[in-house]
């Protein structure tokens, strides 16, 4: 009953988490690129960054979790113990998901203003915008 149930856990608390950074990623790029300034290869980039960092601090959330659970003998138990260790991981996506939105809310001007007076400036000729088709011609 204890493979069960961690086998249970897990496939329920990946699963949980891979959703959640995947809409985080696809619904907050919009959001993501006005809070840096309307630059959307920043945005975009940070975007790519925050789903990393939040897959390595959950996955490793979920493992540490796993590594301190007991044995489980009977169903009411294994009900007992995904209720608590899935909505512990729930928990924590909840709140890695606010702490960022904070942070980004709070830094994200800031840290394009920083961006961009740090990058050089781009030279004339290379503005000129590539399609599909030019990058198949090189």
């Amino acid at each position: 009953m204890t493979l069960l149930a961690y086998s249970l856990y897990l496939i329920l608390a990946i699963s949980m988490t891979i959703w959640v950074a995947w809409t985080l990623s696809t619904n907050g790029k919009i959001y993501l690129i006005r809070c840096f300034g309307h630059d959307a290869e920043l945005a975009t980039s940070v975007n790519h960054l925050l789903v990393v960092g939040f897959y390595l601090v959950n996955f490793g959330f979920i493992a540490l979790a796993l590594s301190g659970a007991g044995t489980v003998k009977d169903a009411p138990e294994l009900m007992r113990f995904l209720g608590w260790y899935v909505g512990l991981a729930v928990l924590v996506l909840g709140g890695m998901h606010f702490f960022n939105m904070g942070a980004v809310t709070r830094h994200g001007k800031k840290v394009a203003d920083w961006v961009h007076q740090q990058a050089p400036a781009p030279e004339p000729e290379r503005i000129v915008a590539r399609t599909r088709s030019d990058s198949l011609l090189d």
